[in-house]
């Protein structure tokens, strides 16, 4: 089944690219381009009455309504949708902002096609993206002081799973390092994302970051 997408960026060149080369991928449609996030919101409202979206692809840096407005808008919405962001920055500001405004994947503008296409079907199937630049650049960000906030109710178990998240560990890699099995880590995820009222991994990470909790 083909993946419905909807591609946002200000800058046609980049916007076009992005649609002639996603659509000849054969298990990817691209539904509607916008070219800022009110357009994105419009384009991606109108598609959903007519046949569900799979993923929408965002630029942060838009004129007007920008990437992470529309995402935020477009997450009230529809909360099953998934925003992947695709941009130029890759600083800590702009990724947690995304991922606090409900973006499931973050990926710069380097990304080749298969990485890309990739990242649409991992949202799409309901998991985070983020590429191997934003991933350092989080866990850079934890050298920098911070006052860590532990979240009430949260246990020391999956205050180490949040951790794990963040550090990009797999599930697999999570119990190894904790020395458990991997059932044992997924219940410790679906007491983490219960408490904290988390959707996803993307959620975690920003979770973590905010609270201090990472590192």
């Amino acid at each position: 089944m083909s993946i419905r997408i909807v591609i946002a960026d200000d800058q046609a060149s980049v916007r076009e690219a992005l649609a002639t080369m996603l659509d000849l991928i054969e298990d990817i449609t691209v539904v509607a381009t916008a070219a800022d996030g009110a357009a994105a919101v419009t384009e991606v409202t109108a598609a959903m009455s007519d046949h569900p979206l799979d993923v929408v692809l965002m630029d942060l840096r838009m004129p007007g309504t920008d990437g992470i407005e529309a995402t935020r808008i477009l997450k009230g919405r529809f909360p099953d949708l998934p925003v992947v962001v695709l941009t130029t920055f890759s600083d800590e500001r702009s990724i947690l902002d995304a991922l606090g405004a409900g973006a499931r994947g973050y990926l710069t503008k380097d990304a080749g096609r298969v990485e890309i296409a990739a990242a649409l079907r991992a949202a799409a199937a309901g998991q985070a993206v983020l590429n191997p630049e934003v991933q350092a650049r989080l866990l850079g960000a934890v050298e920098a002081p911070r006052t860590q906030q532990i979240p009430a109710g949260l246990t020391p178990r999956e205050l180490d799973v949040l951790r794990a998240i963040a550090a990009g560990l797999s599930n697999r890699e999570i119990a190894q390092q904790m020395f458990v099995s991997e059932a044992t880590v997924k219940t410790h995820i679906n007491h983490l994302f219960a408490k904290a009222q988390l959707r996803d991994r993307a959620q975690a990470v920003h979770f973590a970051f905010t609270h201090g909790v990472a590192g």
